[in-house]
């Protein structure tokens, strides 16, 4: 033991410069220097390395091949035992990672794919809400069944639309942190074969709550009485009940998306529910509408919001055209209801294809062979469809 001097391990040239007993020099073309404790394994060489010269000065090098010699009269491979100290060391660092940093990590990470921000925000505030006080101090490997239950258990039944989001949320953080090396087994918030082994179905515990819906019948004459309403909500209800759209969709609505010539508006991919381009036809009184929203002045900014907020920049708060219909008395009915309406009516009242009002619904189609033939957008038909649905709208307003 003990070949090499301290100026040797600085200024030697590339080549393995043994030291005794193991402990070699490793000397790269490039002036890289590392120490390297060599040793045979089952008939096999290998090397560990031990760190660089500049940081481990040749005497802590001695000790530690020392150190493995000893190791190695207890009959333990130190690359086995080294790899094994290390995932004890990975598995007490994923023991102190707790659900809630794992959350937080989830949506940051899948914020930008998301539809918006305002659905960041709900993944957050339910998880904060119902999560969180149960298992967010919890390291993540250590989350159960038992946790699970005690955060959806009480809200299962009184609030199962939120209970379902819940567990659909804890379910993908849970599976994130498993594909992080973070804990291991079945994810506990799995529902089949799981938590529907415990929980009942949601379709036992309540009903499908739909949007409050105005009868058809009761539209011209509802129209009539919007129309007479002054201000932006107003008309950007009667435009969205008129193209049979999400009053989201309106609400975002921006010059450079309508089509004055074409007479349409192109609502992009990334503002639809389904991610797919939808153009919608504009009938005349919707064309009427437009035309009372631009500037005075003449001069359109494309990026300009249709229908802007009262904070410069901003859109309608998603309230607005809720206010809009309480003013009217009609609290009973939401905006998102129309939609039902139109569909009601051209079901009813109307020979149009089914077809042909899904599309104006911007619904998906839903068999995979029908959407797979069905390449085009019906557009032309729709047209006449929403000409006669803002025809009928207007039945009563003379």
């Amino acid at each position: 033991m003990g070949k090499l001097t301290a100026i040797q391990v600085k200024n030697l040239g590339p080549g393995m410069h043994g030291d005794g007993e193991s402990l070699y020099l490793a000397v790269t073309g490039k002036g890289g220097r590392s120490w390297v404790f060599r040793y045979r394994e089952a008939g096999r060489l290998r090397d560990m390395g031990l760190g660089s010269a500049r940081d481990v000065p040749l005497a802590d090098a001695r000790r530690k091949a020392a150190d493995l010699r000893r190791l190695r009269a207890d009959g333990h491979d130190p690359l086995v035992a080294k790899q094994a100290a290390e995932a004890r060391q990975f598995a007490d660092k994923a023991r102190a990672v707790t659900f809630a940093e794992v959350a937080e990590a989830f949506i940051k990470t899948n914020r930008a794919g998301w539809r918006n921000e305002k659905h960041a925000a709900q993944w957050a505030a339910t998880l904060a809400t119902y999560a969180y006080p149960v298992i967010g101090s919890m390291p993540v490997g250590e989350v159960e069944t038992v946790h699970v239950l005690a955060i959806l258990e009480p809200i299962w039944s009184t609030k199962p639309e939120t209970a379902t989001r819940v567990r659909g949320r804890i379910e993908a953080v849970l599976d994130a942190a498993a594909a992080r090396g973070l804990r291991t087994g079945e994810n506990p918030a799995r529902w089949r074969g799981r938590l529907s082994a415990i929980l009942p179905a949601r379709s036992r515990v309540a009903k499908v709550q739909h949007h409050a819906a105005l009868p058809f019948g009761e539209l011209p004459a509802f129209m009539t009485d919007l129309r007479a309403r002054p201000g932006i909500g107003a008309a950007a209800l009667e435009f969205t009940i008129l193209t049979a759209a999400r009053s989201g969709e309106v609400r975002g609505l921006r010059w450079c998306e309508i089509d004055l010539d074409g007479t349409l508006w192109r609502v992009p991919a990334d503002r639809m529910k389904a991610g797919r381009d939808h153009r919608v036809p504009l009938s005349g009184r919707a064309l009427e509408i437009l035309a009372g929203m631009a500037p005075a002045e003449g001069r359109l900014r494309p990026d300009a919001l249709v229908f802007p907020g009262a904070k410069r920049g901003t859109m309608l708060s998603d309230m607005t055209l809720t206010g809009v219909l309480r003013r009217m008395g009609r609290g009973d009915v939401t905006a998102h209801g129309f939609r039902s309406s139109f569909r009601d009516w051209a079901s009813e009242t109307t020979h149009f294809p089914f077809e042909v009002v899904e599309m104006a619904l911007a619904h998906t189609i839903a068999s995979r062979v029908e959407a797979a033939y069905r390449r085009g957008d019906l557009f032309m038909k729709r047209r006449d469809l929403m000409e006669a649905w803002a025809q009928f709208c207007g039945a009563s307003c003379g």
